[in-house]
This record gives structure tokens, C-alpha cells and sequence, in this order.
């Protein structure tokens, strides 16, 4: 008795032929792949809080004189010194350095991608 005889597509396709002629798909992106020259604006983690023990200080103080800033004005004084000296010291961080997860802010990228804007088409 002789053998069926099958259709060629039925011979490639039982022996694995037809997935070595298949290309793998061609990507095709949606947008140029090229940075955009701006970045979107984020909220700005809030940084850690200072002048939390002198704050403590003085509210215990108001408590047990009843509120009187003349009887607490040494630790009124004492917190708005370490106030001022907390805002100096962020007056004068340098805008360029990272933050302390090591990331950029996302103005000072804003910044940087001003200065070094992205070239789209070639001179």
C-alpha cells in the first residue's frame, strides 16, 4: 500500500521548516529615538527637616510659662538662629549638585538640555 501523499505546506509545516524562513518583526518605533529637550516638571522631595529640637524646646517652654515669650525668649532666640543658619546654608548649596538620592532635579536637566539641545536632522 503506498504512503498518503500530503500537500507541500503540510510537509514543511510537520518538519519545522516554515519557522526558519520567519524574519523576526521589524520594530518600527512610534516617535524618534532622540531625547526631547525638556523633561516634564516633578514636585521636589521635601528635604530633611532642621531645627526640630530647638522648635521642641521653646514649645515646652511656651507650655509650662503659658505662652509667655518673655519668660522663653532665650529658646525663641535659639530657634530662629538655627532657622537663619539652616536657610543660609541651602542659600548656598550649589544649584549643580545632585540631590541625596543622586538624581538631578528635573529644572536643572531642563537647564542642561537648553544648553545641549538635542540635533534632529543632520547639517
Amino acid at each position: 500500500m503506498a504512503a498518503p501523499v500530503y500537500p507541500a505546506w503540510v510537509t514543511r509545516w510537520v518538519s519545522g521548516q516554515w519557522r526558519q524562513k520567519k524574519r523576526p518583526p521589524a520594530i518600527r518605533p512610534t516617535r524618534p529615538l532622540v531625547l526631547a529637550n525638556k523633561v516634564a516638571n516633578r514636585r521636589e522631595e521635601a528635604g530633611e527637616a532642621t531645627c526640630i529640637t530647638e522648635m521642641s524646646v521653646m514649645m515646652a517652654c511656651w507650655k509650662q510659662n503659658d505662652f509667655n515669650d518673655a519668660a522663653c525668649a532665650e529658646e525663641i532666640r535659639m530657634f530662629y538662629d538655627c532657622v537663619a543658619k539652616a536657610e543660609k546654608e541651602r542659600k548656598n548649596q550649589n544649584e549643580d549638585t545632585l540631590s541625596p538620592r543622586g538624581n538631578l532635579s528635573s529644572s536643572k536637566v531642563n537647564k542642561l538640555l537648553k544648553r545641549f539641545p538635542q540635533i534632529t536632522r543632520y547639517v
